[in-house]
């Protein structure tokens, strides 16, 4: 018995360390929002009075998302469907495969552009988050206002300069330091609802019908500013991968639920006993003295959460290149040991200028809050209806559940959209047009790929009718060839080449493909395979490596792991060809002219084979080919 209690002990600390784990990585974009949510909502522009049944029909349509939004649509329904353990729109996706169907296109393309919305996301909350931390200096001292905008922009750019080093470092204290932040918000609200707990009415939900249903068009308006306490939605999805569903699942409902719940009942009576503190409600709930320790603790806490939605959208990155939605990225494993910890130049480079341009165009919190919401609440939308299919399809859920499921989120979902249209010509236009280009360059590039692919099996030639046909004057050098090609059983441009151009052939030959699979990972025993192909004397080894969409490609280290097994390949003893496509844009069928030539741009400047596979650069020739699309 002792035995069994000790595994069970240790799988309890395990969860407990992952619990702890998700507070600085999950829960950090959501776990941020009472800095700006609660003051949006109640905006005196907006045209709402802020009194006591407002302020309470408020807090109690903040309680309710939480509880409908987060708590049943994502911890306890979405979270059921996953990619082999991973979580995210772009997984959802994956399940719905590739076959054949309008409707099911259709559903692709529509996670195809939920996925790009999240990149409008992923600049809007850093500039946010940060900004309204340091907004909390003009509470302490209004001198320090002029302070605001350098500060953020400083620390922006501080976040975004260190991302090489990755989060390994990090990632140890970001857990604690949300702790104390939970912990803190849990403080405060109890504090005040101490002192005016009339507040606490607001957990009846009649409350929050009555504002919906009698505050006419403000009312209405305000749930695009009450939907900023949900944005976090996506996030605890999308990190599942990580942390898996359990901890997730167990530090909402033990933590930061509460804590949330708390804060935002806190808020909610500071204002019932004075209405003029929605100036900046958050900070006003701590005395005059925890001020300046609360800004402070307040900008650490929303590092992190910029730090989590900046990783996020790395590893998003990283997955569309996989399933070929995007082309080759320079990407650096910065973790020996978490294969999840990359790091995207490019992408991060992109991310930081719109975010410092973000801050300098918005100027504040208040401004940046009418840009938020849009992209979100569009992505969330999208996730109901893929899940649907999924629950149908690929669960097995019974089909009337599903759609009346499906149709009360959607309905909650939709009237936040709604909401958040009214954003879009005071800023929320911004992630929408973000979005539209990310989702223009994946199905261009997407469909570019596919185009070049046919082209190319036009004109294939299969390995057996290659070594059957060919030349005997054709001289065999010693050591061993590898080509790249995407094909499986049809000789390689490259190969064709070197063979009519230098009249030999090395004495082995590998025709080797990298094949992505709609599945997060694969395991590295299963990820080689090796066929010989032989004819007329000759024979060649057909090498298949397969990865799933997480997995980080290094070709010469699966080899590698080949070395003593019937056939293996030594990567260090070997030679490495690839082929290059150049790309001519023509007025053929398949794309517009414009997108063909966005096609090529993207190609030239797609990261070289080489490194995006692990080759080594002194033992690797590109050969090129021109083709017509």
């Amino acid at each position: 018995m002792s035995v069994v209690h000790e595994v069970v002990d240790a799988s309890r600390a395990r969860e407990r360390a992952l619990a702890l784990a998700a507070l600085g990585i999950v829960f950090g974009d959501i776990g941020t929002s009472p800095l700006y949510a609660f003051r949006e909502a109640l905006n005196p522009e907006g045209g709402l009075v802020v009194e006591t049944a407002t302020v309470i029909g408020v807090a109690s349509t903040i309680l309710w998302s939480l509880l409908l939004v987060i708590t049943v649509k994502y911890v306890l329904v979405v979270m059921r469907a996953d990619a082999k353990g991973e979580g995210g729109i772009l997984a959802l996706t994956s399940l719905l495969g590739g076959a054949a169907g309008g409707r099911r296109k259709g559903l692709i393309l529509l996670g195809l552009f939920g996925t790009a919305l999240l990149y409008g996301d992923g600049a809007i909350t850093p500039a946010i988050s940060v900004l309204s931390a340091v907004e909390g200096l003009a509470v302490v001292s209004p001198g320090l206002e002029s302070l605001v905008l350098p500060i953020s922009i400083g620390l922006l750019v501080g976040l975004f300069a260190v991302q090489s080093r990755g989060t390994a470092a990090l990632g140890s204290v970001f857990g604690r330091v949300m702790l104390v932040w939970f912990g803190v918000l849990a403080l405060m609200g109890v504090v005040n609802i101490a002192a005016e707990p009339e507040s606490l009415a607001a957990f009846n939900p009649v409350h929050a019908v009555r504002f919906l249903t009698t505050n006419g068009f403000p009312g209405f308006a305000s749930l695009g500013a009450i939907f900023l306490v949900v944005t976090g939605g996506e996030a605890l999805y999308a990190d599942m991968g990580h942390f898996g569903r359990g901890p997730i699942a167990a530090g909402w409902f033990r933590l930061v639920m509460p804590a949330l719940m708390l804060n935002y009942l806190g808020q909610a009576s500071l204002l019932i006993g004075d209405p003029s503190n929605i100036a900046n409600p958050f900070f006003l709930l701590a005395p005059g003295w925890a001020r300046l320790p609360l800004v402070i603790l307040a900008t650490a806490a929303t590092i992190i959460a910029s730090q989590a939605l900046i990783s996020g959208v790395f590893s998003l990155s990283v997955q569309a290149v996989q399933l070929n939605y995007l082309p080759r990225l320079r990407v650096r494993h910065t973790s020996d040991t978490e294969r999840g910890q990359v790091y995207l130049p490019a992408v991060n480079a992109g991310l930081l200028v719109a975010c410092v341009l973000l801050v300098i165009g918005f100027g504040s919190s208040s401004a940046l809050a009418a840009a938020y919401g849009v992209a979100v609440t569009a992505t969330m939308i999208l996730t109901t209806l893929l899940f649907a299919r999924v629950a149908i399809e690929r669960l097995g859920w019974p089909t009337p559940a599903v759609l009346a499921g499906a149709i009360g989120f959607g309905v909650i979902d939709l009237g936040f959209l709604a909401a958040n249209l009214l954003k879009i010509p005071d800023g929320g236009w911004f992630p929408l047009l973000l979005g539209l280009a990310v989702f223009t360059l994946m199905t261009t590039w997407r469909t570019g790929r596919s185009l070049v692919t046919a082209r190319m099996q036009a004109g294939g030639l299969p390995v057996e009718t290659f070594l059957r046909d060919l030349d005997p004057a054709v001289r065999t050098v010693e050591g061993t060839a590898v080509y790249l090609y995407s094909r499986p059983g049809v000789v390689p441009p490259a190969l064709l080449s070197n063979v009519h151009h230098f009249g030999a052939l090395h004495e082995r030959v590998v025709l080797l493909t990298v094949r992505m699979e709609d599945r997060a990972h694969v395991p590295p025993p299963r990820r080689l395979t090796l066929t010989p192909v032989a004819a007329n004397g000759h024979c060649v080894d057909q090498a298949v490596i397969t990865v799933g969409f997480r997995d980080h490609i290094d070709v010469p280290a699966v080899l590698r792991g080949s070395i003593g097994r019937p056939g293996g390949i030594d990567p260090d003893r070997a030679s490495f060809f690839l082929g290059r496509e150049a790309i001519k844009a023509t007025h053929r069928p398949g794309m517009a002219l414009w997108r063909e030539r966005l096609f090529g741009v993207l190609l030239r400047n797609a990261t070289e084979a080489t490194a995006f596979f692990g080759l080594p650069a002194a033992r690797t020739t590109t050969v090129g080919q021109v083709l017509e699309i």
